[in-house]
């Protein structure tokens, strides 16, 4: 079972709604990757990213289910965002942010859904960033916490998370989750 990690911080209450398509860059040595709120034309290149994602823990992954969930996200701000991280043309790397009323803190959190760096890309910041961009689209939104699950054995993924404040639960809850049966 991988840990629930979230945060409660009074940092991220700022004014409300999604920001806007801005673009952070991200400088140094090796490479310039720019960061970026997804639009529909990037949908391709996620669920190409998504796949390498899937295949690394050995997940099926029905890319047309992607490619519908990508283009969800980016066309209803209200319920996320999806960030991509290019070097060029070429894609480095995504995240993937839904937003949920949570009562435990009276106010909306953020759920990091995905957070994927190619391994070619990976120890050169780009993950930073692109936590960087969902913290800030949360606290422009007013989130007031911000959750993530990660595996266990992920020491690279804690410790960046570890970074932003987040912390593995240490409540003895466990998550729960499955699909919805249909309504008979």
């Amino acid at each position: 079972m991988a840990p629930a990690i979230h945060s409660r911080d009074d940092r991220l209450a700022a004014q409300p709604g999604p920001t806007p398509r801005r673009i952070v860059a991200v400088h140094s040595a090796n490479s310039d990757i720019e960061i970026r709120r997804a639009t529909n034309a990037d949908v391709p290149a996620l669920v190409e990213l998504m796949q390498a994602f899937y295949a690394e823990s050995n997940y099926p992954l029905d890319r047309d289910w992607a490619a519908s969930s990508f283009r969800t996200l980016v066309d209803r701000a209200d319920l996320g965002g999806v960030w991509l991280a290019s070097r060029g043309a070429t894609p480095a790397g995504h995240a993937v942010l839904t937003v949920r009323y949570c009562m435990e803190f009276g106010g909306t959190g953020g759920y990091i859904d995905d957070l994927f760096v190619e391994p070619a890309f990976r120890r050169r910041g780009i993950g930073h960033a692109l936590l960087g961009a969902l913290f800030a689209e949360c606290g422009a939104r007013g989130c007031k916490a911000v959750h993530v699950e990660v595996g266990a054995g992920n020491a690279s993924a804690l410790r960046l998370y570890s970074r932003f404040g987040l912390t593995v639960a240490t409540d003895d809850r466990i998550l729960l989750s499955g699909r919805l049966p249909p309504i008979i």
